[in-house]
C-alpha cells in the first residue's frame, strides 16, 4: 500500500471511489487495486466490497439463468428472481454512492466481513 502524498488531491481520490461503485464496470479497477495492493485503506476496503458484491451477483445471475433455461415450468419465477437480483445489485451500488457522497461509511454488514477475508 502506498503512502498518501502530501500534495495529492482528496477530490480525485473521492472520484476514484465513485469509479469503483459503477455497477459491473467498477469491478475491474477495484480488482486492479486489490491485485497490486495500491491505494489508501479506504480504497482497499471499498475494492473488497465491490469485488464481493460483483462476484456474488455474477455467480447468482449465472446460476439463475442456467436454472431458468433448464427448468420448464419454473423458468418464469427464476427469470423474475434474476431480474430482482440484478435490480438489487444496482440499487445497492447507487445507495453506496449516495453514502460516499455524504462522506459516511460504505461498509455493508455481511459483505464487508466476508471481503475482509480476501487475500
Amino acid at each position: 500500500m502506498s503512502k498518501l502524498e502530501p500534495f495529492e488531491n482528496q477530490d480525485i481520490q473521492h472520484l476514484q471511489l465513485f469509479l469503483y461503485l459503477i455497477p459491473v464496470v467498477g469491478f475491474f479497477p477495484a480488482l486492479w487495486t486489490l491485485y497490486y495492493q495500491r491505494g489508501t485503506a479506504q480504497q482497499q476496503d471499498l475494492s473488497r466490497i465491490v469485488v464481493m458484491l460483483t462476484l456474488g451477483w455474477l455467480i447468482s445471475y449465472s446460476l439463475l439463468g442456467m436454472g431458468a433455461e433448464t427448468a420448464g415450468s419454473l423458468a418464469v419465477p427464476l427469470w423474475l428472481m434474476s431480474s430482482v437480483l440484478t435490480s438489487g445489485y444496482f440499487v445497492i451500488n447507487l445507495w453506496l454512492m449516495v453514502r460516499l457522497c455524504q462522506r459516511k461509511s460504505v461498509r455493508l454488514p455481511f459483505v464487508s466481513k466476508l471481503g475482509d477475508r480476501l487475500p
